[in-house]
């Protein structure tokens, strides 16, 4: 596998932010990250990933094996949405809870 530094640009981008900004939300230099959209730089499997998560994006996406942008996978951590990790945990235990929750949302289960 081979990082494209072309879906990182567009992954940005879509997010609207610039470089500088990019870079804060990762907590890196602006010229680290300016060095991975340059491909200057191949980020590691674990920078790659952490990429994709802050931006919600996939990891295959970044590295060119599919062109689906979105990823996937939603992460919720109990430090910062406590409430709604409590909910999700009590609604995987309980599928009467689940049920009732998705037809007040009227999401379907299919």
């Amino acid at each position: 596998m081979q990082f494209v530094p072309e879906r990182l640009v567009l992954l940005r981008k879509s997010l609207g932010i610039n470089k500088a900004e990019a870079a804060r939300r990762l907590n890196m230099s602006a010229m680290g990250y300016g060095r991975y959209e340059n491909g200057d730089r191949e980020p590691s499997y674990q920078t790659v990933s952490f990429i994709a998560q802050n931006f919600h994006s996939s990891v295959d996406y970044l590295y060119g094996m599919s062109d689906e942008k979105d990823s996937s996978i939603l992460t919720i951590s109990k430090n910062d949405e406590p409430e709604l990790f409590l909910l999700i945990e009590s609604a995987r235990r309980d599928s009467d809870l689940l049920n009732r929750l998705l037809v007040y949302a009227d999401i379907s289960n299919d």
